[in-house]
């Protein structure tokens, strides 16, 4: 399963990257058939979408498109910018293919300043995802500028948070593809009723 980390934040070491590599890290060590991979927006610079196909970009735009389309399932994080994501993972969402998220699943992740934006999950990357045909986990992470110390993420509940994000986010991937593991469902074999 190939599993794509993408911070939406444009800032080099951002809040927002440290915490979808920790949820990546995680994801890794409790599946070690999962291939991880972070696209951080900070390094990659993205034509504005232009109502062109996704197909006739090129560049760093064309690789982006193409790390989006080809993953499995993705960890989604953003600063939290005016009460929404930011204008970069705004236009990533503009550049991508309509189906390149339809069927996989999506974890989220959310920074900011404070606690005044949590609800951003629900009613900002909720809504684009449903669009977008994707499946999201039920319980995203907030993350403020108090759970961090020194440019690294120290609170230990999110770190519990980001680990559950990882294992439930590979797990209903692995649940849309079929590949929950464990006994399947029992067949029934049905006796066909003769006249008698």
């Amino acid at each position: 399963m190939k599993l794509l980390g993408i911070s939406g934040s444009l800032s080099d070491n951002s809040k927002t990257e440290l915490a979808v590599s920790a949820a990546l890290r995680y994801a890794g060590e409790r599946d070690r058939s999962v291939e991880t991979d972070l696209l951080a927006l900070s390094h990659y610079s993205l034509d504005f979408c232009d109502g062109r196909h996704p197909d006739d970009y090129t560049g760093d735009t064309r690789k982006v498109i193409d790390k989006v389309t080809a993953s499995d399932a993705v960890i989604v994080g953003s600063p939290i910018y005016r009460g929404s994501y930011t204008g970069s993972l705004k236009n990533l969402f503009d550049l991508i293919p309509n189906d390149a998220l339809k069927g996989k699943a999506v974890g989220i992740v959310a920074t900011g300043g404070s606690a005044h934006h949590f609800l951003a999950i629900e009613h900002q990357f909720r809504p684009i995802f449903s669009y977008f045909n994707a499946y999201t986990v039920p319980s995203g992470v907030y993350v403020s500028n108090e759970h961090f110390q020194d440019g690294e993420l120290t609170a230990p509940e999110i770190h519990t948070r980001l680990k559950y994000l990882a294992a439930d986010t590979v797990r209903l991937a692995n649940l849309l593809a079929g590949n929950a593991g464990g006994p399947g469902l029992p067949v029934i074999k049905r006796e066909s009723l003769k006249a008698s």
